[in-house]
């Protein structure tokens, strides 16, 4: 049965609030010293391309209109089998840089499924 997704927008937008709210005022030095906020900013990535991957799978034209969701997806997959040689560096540039893109992807991609 294919995946909703207006359900999976809702598993991507709070992780991505989430991961933003307790980094809010880091810098990486800090992040790259508090092992349980990496560790929950990680998991939150991992729900996030978990749900666009299976996004991919129900409405494959919805996930193309992410910008890199193919590299979320990919990011999501090293997280979870790369575990060991995580790289704090990449991240945090996608903590500054994508998640904001993203959720705001995710707002226009949910206004026309309304």
């Amino acid at each position: 049965m294919p995946h909703d997704p207006k359900k999976l927008f809702e598993d991507v937008r709070p992780a991505g609030v989430f991961i933003q709210n307790l980094t809010q005022g880091m810098d990486l030095a800090r992040y790259v010293q508090e092992d349980v906020i990496r560790a929950a900013v990680e998991r939150k990535f991992m729900i996030v391309g978990e749900a666009i991957n299976r996004l991919l799978f129900s409405d494959a034209a919805l996930a193309a209109q992410i910008t890199n969701y193919r590299k979320i997806i990919d990011f999501r997959n090293a997280l979870i089998h790369g575990y060991s040689s995580v790289d704090d560096q990449i991240v945090w540039d996608a903590i500054q840089n994508h998640v904001p893109m993203l959720l705001q992807e995710i707002a226009q991609l949910e206004a026309k499924l309304s």
